[in-house]
C-alpha cells in the first residue's frame, strides 16, 4: 500500500499501540488521538500524540483539518464486560457517543473511511460455534450492545454520507509484540493472559469463573489472537476501504478455541511456573463459547496470522510481562 495518512484513535491502548506500530513499519504517516484514560504516553512514538477526548467534535475536526487524513482507525472504547454491566451509562456514553462525535468530525471534514474496532460480543450466546458474520447480532452485555449501535451508526452514515467502513468483529486479543516492547497494561487487568501471570509473580490465586460449562472441560472457551495479527487485520481492511471497497464486517479470530484450564496448561508449559486458582461462580455476561470462523477475512482480504499458535502468544506475552512486572 502507498504511504497514506491515517488517523488512529485510542492509538495509545494495546491493540491501538501494536496498529500504530506497524502502519509506520510500513511507511504510513500516523496521528494519534488519545485522552490517556486507558492508554499509555510510553505506547506512542513522540509527536504522534494528540491528547483530546473524542467528545469533543470541535476539537476533532480541527485536528483533522490540520493533518488531512485519508482514513480513520477507531479504537477508543471500553472493553471490559462486568464494568458494563456495573456502569452501563458509562460505556453508551463513551463508546457510542464518542464513535458518533468521531463520525461527525469525519463528515464535517470530508474523511470518508472507517475501520472500526467490534468485538465478537456483539453475537452474545451464538447458536453454534464457530461463528460466521451471518450469525444474529444479539448482545447479551451493554459492552457487546454499544458496538452493536456504532455498527447501526455505520450502515446509516454509509447510506446517507457515503462514508464507508470495515467493522471487525473480534475474538480475544492476546500476546505482545514479538520484541517484547508493547504489551497488556490495562488497569484494571481483565485478560486471562497476564491476569494467570499476575498470580504466578504475586502467588495470589486467580479466580476461574465457572467449571459447569457445556465444553470439554467445564470452563468457558475461547479464541484468542495474537494482537500483531489482529493490528495487520486493521492494516488490510485499510487498505481494502481506500481501495474502493465497500462497506463490510468480518470476524477476525484462529477459528480454534482453548477452555480457560487448557490456557492455564500452557501458561505453566512456557513459564515454568504453576498457577493458582480456585474455582469460582460463573460471571455474568459470559458466553460459554466463542470462537470465529475467519474464512471471509482470509478469502476476502488475504489475511493470514502469522502466530496463530497457542505457546507462542504466551511467550511473546511472558516475554513482555517478565520484563515489566513491577
Amino acid at each position: 500500500m502507498d504511504s497514506r495518512r491515517i488517523l488512529v484513535t485510542g492509538g495509545a491502548g494495546y491493540i491501538g499501540s501494536q496498529t500504530v506500530r506497524l502502519l509506520l513499519e510500513q511507511g504510513h504517516d500516523v496521528t494519534v488521538v488519545d485522552n490517556l484514560s486507558k492508554g499509555y504516553r510510553h505506547n506512542v512514538p513522540a509527536g504522534r500524540l494528540f491528547e483530546l477526548n473524542i467528545a469533543d467534535t470541535a476539537a476533532l475536526a480541527g485536528l483533522m483539518r490540520r493533518m488531512r487524513p485519508q482514513a480513520v482507525i477507531h479504537f477508543a472504547a471500553f472493553i471490559a464486560v462486568g464494568e458494563s454491566m456495573r456502569e452501563p451509562a458509562r460505556y453508551f456514553t463513551n463508546n457510542l457517543g464518542g464513535s458518533l462525535s468521531l463520525l461527525t468530525a469525519m463528515v464535517e471534514t470530508g474523511v470518508r473511511h472507517m475501520v472500526f474496532s467490534s468485538t465478537a460480543a456483539v453475537y452474545g450466546d451464538p447458536p453454534s460455534s464457530p461463528i460466521l458474520e451471518t450469525f444474529p447480532i444479539k448482545a447479551v452485555n451493554p459492552y457487546g450492545e454499544s458496538k452493536v449501535m456504532v455498527e447501526t451508526l455505520l450502515r446509516w452514515f454509509d447510506e446517507i454520507h457515503r462514508l464507508t467502513s470495515v467493522s471487525l468483529r473480534y475474538f480475544n486479543a492476546s500476546g505482545a509484540d514479538p520484541a517484547g516492547h508493547l504489551g497488556e497494561e490495562h488497569d484494571p487487568e481483565t485478560h486471562l493472559i497476564p491476569l494467570l501471570f499476575r498470580a504466578i509473580l504475586t502467588g495470589q490465586p486467580i479466580t476461574v469463573f465457572g467449571a459447569d460449562y457445556p465444553t470439554p472441560d467445564g470452563t468457558c472457551v475461547r479464541d484468542y489472537i495474537h494482537v500483531d495479527d489482529l493490528a495487520q487485520a486493521h492494516i488490510l481492511s485499510l487498505e481494502y476501504l481506500l481501495n474502493g471497497g465497500a462497506s463490510d464486517q468480518f470476524n477476525v479470530g484462529t477459528g480454534a478455541g482453548h477452555t480457560v484450564l487448557e490456557m492455564i496448561k500452557v501458561v505453566e508449559e512456557v513459564t515454568g511456573k504453576k498457577v493458582p486458582y480456585v474455582i469460582g461462580p460463573r460471571r455474568e455476561g459470559d458466553s460459554p463459547s466463542l470462537v470465529a470462523d475467519p474464512s471471509k477475512l482470509r478469502s476476502r482480504l488475504a489475511w493470514q496470522p502469522r502466530y496463530g499458535d497457542l505457546k507462542t502468544i504466551i511467550e511473546h506475552a511472558w516475554k513482555f510481562a517478565s520484563s515489566h512486572s513491577k
